[in-house]
């Protein structure tokens, strides 16, 4: 899941080498969502989990960096309320994004046309720093607006989420003591014009 947050999180990027606006992600329309398979003693059951109100916003380098929390995923709600020396938890980062994207090509875009761009993803989580690449579609909605979503079918290896110590702590608490191998996530972000 951290992964996941990490992943998505990071598409919502934007600044400019030009003297163009910078772009931040509107936190009441963007959300990553993964399908969780549980591993019981009476087969496969699906769960979907969500991480919501991403947010953040590019410097004027074009870099954006998105710390992820605990209290913007379901887990909180599905868990009920922590007990008071878990309580601060949620509010302390998991992980932090960092991602770049050249914002003039947004700004090229017209209403209704879109375009897919590899973002290199670095998620930092504790110590351990870790790259990826990540396929997106940004499709331009509105003046000034950009929907963001994943460009091909993405999906996280479930035994190394549970091979992450943090990670799986979380899983312990809702439940989770196996997983299946593959975790299919989805990202459905806007991007706004500051």
């Amino acid at each position: 899941m951290k992964r996941l947050l990490s992943s998505f999180s990071m598409l919502a990027l934007g600044a400019s080498t030009l003297p163009l606006a910078a772009w931040e992600l509107a936190p009441e329309h963007s959300r990553v969502s993964a399908t969780v398979m549980q591993i019981t003693p009476d087969g496969p059951v699906p769960r979907q989990h969500e991480v919501r109100r991403l947010s953040g916003s590019a410097d004027a380098s074009g870099t954006l960096q998105l710390p992820l929390r605990l209290n913007q995923s379901d887990v909180v709600e599905r868990l009920g309320p922590l007990p008071p020396w878990l309580s601060g938890l949620t509010e302390r980062p998991m992980a932090t994004l960092t991602t770049q994207f050249p914002p003039e090509r947004l700004e090229r875009l017209t209403v209704g046309d879109s375009l897919v761009e590899t973002l290199t993803m670095r998620v930092q989580s504790g110590n351990v720093v870790r790259e990826e690449s990540l396929p997106v579609r940004f499709t331009k909605t509105g003046s000034g607006q950009v929907q963001v979503t994943n460009a091909e079918r993405v999906s996280l290896d479930g035994q190394a989420l549970m091979a992450d110590a943090s990670l799986r702590t979380v899983m312990l608490l809702l439940g989770y003591e196996q997983i299946g191998d593959d975790v299919p996530v989805s990202l459905d972000a806007v991007l706004i014009k500051r």
